[in-house]
């Protein structure tokens, strides 16, 4: 479910409180071919399933930026901020990827608001973000993402 803030110090009340988790997203192999597409990263662990059948993982897996380009899709779904005009991936604090993503995981993730910090171009949001494969016992991706609302 989507949590809406109506202003900054909304947020500011729900520094240290996790939102989630997010509706779970599957990760097919088609999505996985195309990101490598996208970047060119066409590692065989990534797009070739009969070799990375016999790989370390047993099936491919997903990139860990791919998986790390997903934060804006799981924080649409995990936050409304009903306050400002704008809002601008400013940057990335800390990213780990303690896990694979194997083709079929089912992800979802949960975010918590670290920081507030407010400037003369409006307010920068350190969101921390944590995406999941069900089942699995780590974290795929935590990440510390900057999020600037003017």
């Amino acid at each position: 479910m989507t949590r809406a803030f109506a202003g900054i110090d909304e947020v500011k009340a729900a520094l240290g409180e996790e939102l989630g988790p997010s509706e779970p997203l599957e990760i097919g192999q088609d999505r996985i071919g195309a990101f490598a597409d996208a970047t060119g990263d066409h590692q065989w662990i990534h797009v070739d399933p009969e070799r990375a059948a016999n790989g370390p993982f047993g099936t491919t897996i997903a990139h860990g930026f791919l998986t790390l380009s997903l934060l804006p899709w799981f924080g649409q779904r995990l936050f409304r901020l009903d306050f400002g005009t704008t809002r601008i991936n400013y940057g990335l604090k800390k990213v780990r990827f303690p896990a694979p993503v194997p083709v079929g995981s089912r992800l979802t993730a949960t975010a918590t608001f670290t920081d507030v910090r407010e400037g003369p171009a409006g307010a920068t949001l350190t969101v921390r973000y944590a995406v999941t494969a069900e089942g699995a016992a780590k974290p795929a991706c935590v990440a510390e993402m900057l999020l600037l609302v003017a």
